[in-house]
């Protein structure tokens, strides 16, 4: 049987700056920018986002976007921030309707064991890591976290099941304690699970 593939993001929100050069591939230039999307919690998400040259002309700081595309990982092998980095990775942009959107379709296939856990406050939460492949055989591997009976259900996989995820993008702010002691701030990218979809209905 082979894994379903999916990767749909849908983002709303404000770019924070104009975008910058990021990198040269293949002839076409990348650039990048920060999209605040609101939550509902009151604090935004900050997602970074990579986009090809032919959509500069697209993006307006100040104004809402609305960011089509997939949410793409490659390994920072600097030695200096986070091991995986996330991006998304627009395929289209348009003016925004004004209705802040954070929305993203996954399936592909569990790539490590799932961790699960309790919060301090007794909240089950569980994290996963999903490969889901894209052409030319490659593959994203994108962290997803799930909570309640959300995270009891995923704790359940195993290594190399199907997932089909509807959820969020989110950032989220901690402090990591370097090898000479110091503490850096830094900010990680994963997926909030909202609900496990069954292969048939991600089609």
């Amino acid at each position: 049987m082979t894994t379903q593939t999916r990767n749909e993001v849908l983002l709303e929100g404000t770019a924070l700056e104009a975008p910058v050069l990021s990198h040269e591939n293949h002839g076409t230039r990348f650039y990048r920018f920060p999209l605040e999307v609101p939550r509902l919690s009151g604090t935004p998400d900050t997602l970074p986002v990579l986009l090809p040259e032919p959509l500069l002309d697209t993006v307006q700081t100040e104004a809402p976007l609305r960011v089509q595309g997939q949410l793409r990982s490659f390994n920072n092998r600097s030695g200096v921030g986070n091991r995986l980095v996330l991006t998304v990775y627009a395929q289209a942009i348009q003016p925004g309707t004004g209705e802040p959107c954070n929305r993203i379709l996954l399936s592909g296939a569990l790539c490590k064991p799932p961790i699960f856990r309790r919060t301090p406050l007794g909240r089950s939460i569980c994290d996963l890591m999903l490969a889901v492949s894209r052409r030319y055989g490659r593959a994203d591997y994108l962290p997803v976290i799930a909570w309640g009976q959300l995270a009891v259900r995923a704790a359940r996989l195993q290594v190399g099941d199907p997932l089909s995820l509807e959820g969020r993008v989110q950032s989220r702010a901690y402090r990591k304690v370097l090898e000479d002691g110091s503490i850096q701030d830094r900010v990680a990218y994963e997926v909030s699970a909202m609900h496990l979809l069954e292969p048939e209905s991600a089609d």
